[in-house]
């Protein structure tokens, strides 16, 4: 959030600071420049991503998605400029967040995990197995690759 809100910051000071010196600043161009670095600011803004018994929430700038984990029956990658996973339940819930999110942290990782193995229990979830694996995989790796750093032994690769 701190990065969108300096991008934010730093656009509307440089197109004021370029008004400013060509003498070309007025109130309307003023509250156009704003508009544009709030625009900026929305679209950068990061969705924040909780989880909790069976569940899982993003909370974006205008709108709150969330899933249920124990009921999921869809879990696929979306492939792009950006990766996203993109989580669906049995009730409607639709939540795409980048994988990043989860290898960051851990223990919403094994929160999300929990929901998932519930659902996979129950015949629910049938497609994404590929997906959660290799993200258990890269967080398994990370989680050794930093048991070794901080026991100061090598990790081979």
């Amino acid at each position: 959030m701190r990065a969108a809100l300096w991008c934010s910051a730093v656009l509307l000071a440089l197109m004021l600071l370029v008004d400013i010196a060509n003498r070309t600043l007025v109130p309307w161009r003023f509250l156009c420049w704003t508009a544009v670095a709030l625009v900026l600011f929305a679209i950068l803004y990061p969705p924040r991503v909780t989880a909790g018994g069976h569940w899982l929430v993003s909370r974006g700038l205008l709108r709150t998605r969330r899933v249920r984990t124990d009921l999921l029956v869809l879990v696929r990658r979306s492939d792009g400029m950006a990766p996203r996973l993109v989580f669906r339940d049995a009730v409607g819930g639709r939540v795409e967040l980048d994988p990043k999110v989860l290898t960051a942290n851990p223990m919403l990782w094994h929160q999300l995990d929990q929901g998932v193995c519930r659902s996979r229990g129950c015949g629910l979830l049938r497609c994404g197995a590929a997906p959660l694996q290799a993200l258990a995989d890269r967080i398994d790796h990370d989680g050794a690759r930093a048991v070794f750093e901080a026991s100061g032994l090598e990790a081979r690769e």
